[in-house]
């Protein structure tokens, strides 16, 4: 293990964890509310609209996101409609996160007691009330492991991105490898840089997990 070439290539892996970071939590939030907008479409059962989220959400489950990337880069062009790879990047995650998102959400939504609603529909709340005063505060305490397992789930499915020419994590350590040769060192520090990006993720859920199971965020 060659310490000074770990030295040496660190800056680089801390430009390309900046870069698989910004991605990664654009992509994350621009899912959650995807992923909420499709729950709530799917468990109001509203006509035609749950049809198309229900296709968006087989199709995007169901496609690996290199192809989704693939098709962003690669095919759209020739449409005439040229993305920047950060660009594909963005709108790749959060079209496959989108789906786990409304999948995890939905699963929350059913949770919410139906005597609840009609308690709220008995005191003149309308729909979009219902949602927003008693059914999404529930609902979103309830998502958080599965929220925080997607969050680190799409986290870890940046490292597809250099397939596009991003240079992430990934496309980081393929250059080095391909340049230098310095395979050990090079996968210790990629590694290193995915946990420490993770961690805190992880360690965030649970922390959550466990205030919102108590109540005591006020503790």
């Amino acid at each position: 293990m060659n310490t000074e070439f770990i030295k040496q290539i660190i800056p680089l892996y801390a430009d390309a964890a900046l870069l698989t970071v910004r991605i990664g939590l654009t992509g994350i939030v621009l899912s959650v509310f995807v992923g909420i907008v499709c729950a709530v479409v799917r468990w109001w059962k509203i006509p035609v609209l749950r049809i198309i989220v229900r296709i968006y959400i087989e199709l995007s489950r169901n496609t690996p996101l290199l192809i989704d990337l693939f098709f962003l880069y690669f095919a759209l062009p020739r449409m005439g409609i040229k993305l920047s790879s950060e660009q594909c990047g963005i709108i790749g995650l959060t079209f496959l996160g989108g789906s786990y998102m409304a999948e995890t959400f939905r699963s929350a939504l059913e949770t919410v007691g139906r005597t609840q609603l009609e308690s709220g529909m008995c005191i003149g709340l309308n729909k979009m009330q219902l949602v927003r005063y008693i059914v999404l505060p529930q609902a979103l305490a309830v998502s958080v492991p599965g929220l925080c397992a997607n969050c680190i789930f799409m986290l870890k499915e940046t490292s597809v991105f250099s397939a596009v020419a991003l240079a992430d994590l990934m496309y980081i350590a393929k250059d080095l490898i391909g340049l230098y040769y310095r395979t050990q060192e090079t996968l210790f520090v990629l590694v290193i840089a995915y946990f420490i990006i993770l961690l805190p993720v992880s360690l965030l859920g649970y922390f959550l997990e466990r205030r919102l199971r108590y109540g005591q965020f006020g503790a």
